[in-house]
């Protein structure tokens, strides 16, 4: 079943999440999709043509899009109505043949074979109890396929509006786990090893773990209008990590 926490973290991003956002972010997602998170989980995923991949709480389905732009066989599984719906009506019009479920990640309908790879973008720190989901990414995957996730990184949250504040960045706590309440819905912080350890403790083998930073050019770009911007090339806002399944 699925916790009365999650079902309310749910009902948060139903009922927050506009139009007007998801049109704006439909084709690569915001600035920092595009300039971070976006390459840094192709390249970790590498030539997915004929690939069959599941995207994991897809959202408006942006992800999904660029996975199948290059070539993959993609399931978008996504809990909210309005993100869903949004998903499934891009598919209409495009007809790039992504399967679109709404499912709650820690109870996944049967989706057909195992997937080749998993991919879970800015999706686990939003979930009150997380455990259930990533166990259930895992356990889609193919043995010795993918399971690659990406977080707002935990060391390095709201990095924006403390280094726009303080012109540096400023954390309290760490250890420690909480909700971060957003302007759309929450998040949790949980320290890095939270996630690594429930990675190991799943069999998975760790592959890789990626911090990057802003390239300085693309900075200087929008610097005038954005000065904190500065904080996205000194310190990592997203932690990406790939990890191979089990046999």
């Amino acid at each position: 079943m699925t916790s009365g926490a999650n079902e309310t973290a749910i009902d948060q991003w139903n009922t927050s999440t506009t139009r007007e956002a998801m049109e704006t972010t439909a084709q690569e997602g915001d600035f920092a999709k595009r300039h971070l998170v976006n390459p840094t989980l192709l390249r970790m995923l590498g030539d997915v043509r004929g690939r069959r991949l599941l995207d994991a709480g897809c959202g408006n389905g942006y992800v999904s899009r660029i996975l199948a732009g290059h070539g993959a066989q993609v399931v978008g599984v996504e809990p909210t109505d309005v993100m869903c719906a949004f998903a499934r009506e891009r598919e209409v019009e495009l007809r790039q043949g992504i399967t679109y479920v709404q499912a709650d990640l820690t109870r996944l309908p049967d989706l057909g074979a195992p997937f080749d790879a998993v991919v879970c973008s800015m999706v686990l720190m939003a979930i009150p109890d997380w455990k259930p989901a990533m166990r259930a990414c895992v356990e889609a995957v193919r043995p010795g396929g993918l399971f690659v996730f990406a977080l707002v990184h935990p060391a390095f949250e709201q990095l924006l509006s403390t280094w726009q504040k303080h012109g540096e960045y400023r954390l309290q706590r760490y250890l420690e786990e909480y909700e971060i309440v957003g302007a759309v819905a929450s998040d949790f912080h949980r320290p890095l090893s939270a996630y690594l350890n429930e990675l190991a403790s799943l069999g998975c083998r760790l592959r890789e773990v990626a911090e990057p930073g802003l390239d300085s050019a693309v900075a200087a770009e929008v610097r005038s209008a954005l000065p904190e911007i500065d904080g996205y090339v000194r310190l990592p806002n997203f932690l990406f990590v790939s990890a191979e399944v089990p046999a």
